[in-house]
């Protein structure tokens, strides 16, 4: 019997947060039990930190540079065949209820239905314009979302994925109430705990204040950062802004919280699963689309390599058919494509009508690491950057290549908060060399960049010539086309929904 697929996505949940990889201090247990019965991946990255090329190259299978996925304005194509496509063919229901952001006229990209509209929008609003330099800001984001945190009565984030949990929970009854001989994969995909860090005194409560930690990497010089963490300082207003301690505390708590708030509807799912007695022939699989600096190195948000940006959790739960363990080989998210067809074949599958940059991880979660390349590679050119970078990550050896502009190459087994740079070091040379090599392969630096500016280009000028419209957005209801967030700045947007209002925080200089 085919497996059924329950495949579980938080957005920007850095894997150092939760107990199965880092602080024992989030209370989650509902994630800690999938990571205690299932198969956890240590080292799994994402392919570019940023919500929409993540996504869409996470469902290809390829590098997101390879299907023009470069921000989170970029169109993602229909001509591009997902893991849902493949699915169906293979006689598989295949149905969505969240957040995905996907950009363009095709919202659903192989998913029979969609439950919900999304939170984002779908059109070119966010287009990234290097033409403007770094201090440019298409979704208005700055430090007002750090400065801000603390506990509510009613966010939008949470109006969303209250919508979005109901509609997953119902989604199951509805698949085991109008059983067929089809199995099917529900994609579950929350946008908690996003930035603004802003939750519910429920969950806020679960935590004293005193005891969350402030970041372990206090916040760096201008002159200590790279390159694009220098751009990301201005393009997040962090020089115009004064994040004191207490924010970071209470940023950092409000996050706590907000995944706790996620673990309440991952055990909702599951309670569902299992009184619908569907649970022992589902696979699990959790994980997010990219992570979140949470203040380390005084950085926010995602947009760069360092792990607390580019790490995520995968965890895939089927204690029936495998036994719980880990694994420490590096991985990202273009293998879940491969895997799941792979999980869904009982074979391995190799009837792509494109070639995939992922690899299976099914050996893996039978104890075999042999076949694992334990590569992970990830790519940027979204907000805050001024040209293409790349990063490789070999081991524990992680190498970036900042815009052409700077280097960098941590050996994360005796620097696990990247602070030594090693790319001087003359003990590294060859390692270097190797780490380059893998960079490069595949990559030119140049190409890239005016194959990125070209299309800028193009998404602005369509942008600015229709005023925002059409949106694209996925229709459910019929005032979907208004709610959350559609032409206008995220960050804006989320502020003025938060009950009680809190008036937004204003750089000293405005």
């Amino acid at each position: 019997m085919k497996p059924n697929f329950l495949f579980i996505m938080a957005d920007q949940l850095a894997a150092p947060a939760l107990s199965a990889y880092g602080t024992g201090l989030v209370k989650a247990p509902a994630m800690d039990r999938l990571a205690e019965e299932g198969v956890v991946f240590d080292n799994a990255y994402c392919n570019l930190p940023m919500c929409g090329p993540s996504r869409a190259s996470m469902h290809t299978g390829k590098m997101p540079f390879s299907i023009n996925m470069f921000d989170n304005a970029s169109e993602f194509r229909a001509s591009l065949p997902t893991f849902a496509h493949y699915l169906r063919d293979m006689g598989y229901r295949v149905e969505l209820s969240g957040k995905m952001h996907f950009v363009g006229p095709d919202q659903h990209h192989g998913y029979h239905r969609r439950h919900t509209t999304d939170i984002y929008p779908a059109n070119f609003a966010w287009t990234v314009d290097w033409e403007q330099g770094r201090e440019y800001r298409p979704t208005n984001l700055t430090m007002a979302a750090v400065i801000e945190s603390g506990s509510c009565i009613r966010s939008m984030q949470m109006d969303y994925d209250d919508e979005v949990a109901y509609n997953g929970v119902q989604a199951i009854y509805d698949l085991a109430r109008h059983q067929s001989d089809n199995p099917w994969m529900l994609t579950v995909s929350f946008t908690h705990p996003h930035s603004p860090f802003v939750i519910a005194e429920e969950f806020w409560d679960l935590y004293n204040h005193d005891d969350i930690p402030l970041p372990a990497v206090p916040p760096m010089s201008l002159d200590e950062m790279d390159h694009l963490s220098r751009n990301l300082h201005f393009c997040q207003a962090r020089h115009q802004f004064t994040v004191t301690d207490e924010h970071r505390r209470n940023a950092r708590h409000a996050y706590f919280g907000m995944i706790s708030y996620i673990d309440s509807k991952v055990a909702a799912l599951r309670e569902a699963l299992e009184r619908s007695g569907m649970a022992d022939n589902t696979i699990i699989i959790l994980t997010a689309d990219h992570g979140e600096m949470m203040g380390e190195r005084g950085m926010w948000f995602k947009q760069h390599f360092f792990e607390w940006a580019a790490r995520v959790p995968l965890i895939m739960h089927a204690p029936d058919r495998w036994q719980p363990g880990r694994v420490g080989k590096n991985c990202s998210l273009i293998d879940i494509m491969p895997t799941l067809l792979d999980l869904a074949g009982d074979t391995p599958f190799d009837n792509y009508v494109d070639p995939i940059d992922g690899r299976s991880l099914v050996p893996a979660l039978h104890g075999s690491t042999d076949s694992l390349r334990d590569i992970a590679i990830s790519e940027f050119a979204a907000d805050g950057s001024t040209g293409p970078s790349r990063m490789v990550k070999r081991g524990a050896m992680k190498y970036m290549d900042i815009e052409g502009a700077d280097e960098l190459l941590f050996d994360l087994s005796s620097d696990p908060d990247e602070i030594t740079n090693l790319i001087d070091e003359p003990a590294y040379t060859s390692t270097l060399d190797e780490m380059r090599a893998l960079c490069r392969a595949d990559w030119d630096r140049q190409e890239m960049y005016d194959r990125i500016l070209a299309d800028q280009r193009r998404r602005l000028k369509i942008h600015h010539s229709t005023k925002g419209d059409p949106t694209y957005v996925n229709i459910v209801r019929d005032n979907d086309a208004s709610r959350y967030i559609r032409n206008a700045g995220a960050a804006d947007t989320k502020a003025k929904a938060r009950l009680p209002y809190v008036a937004p925080a204003k750089p000293p200089t405005s």
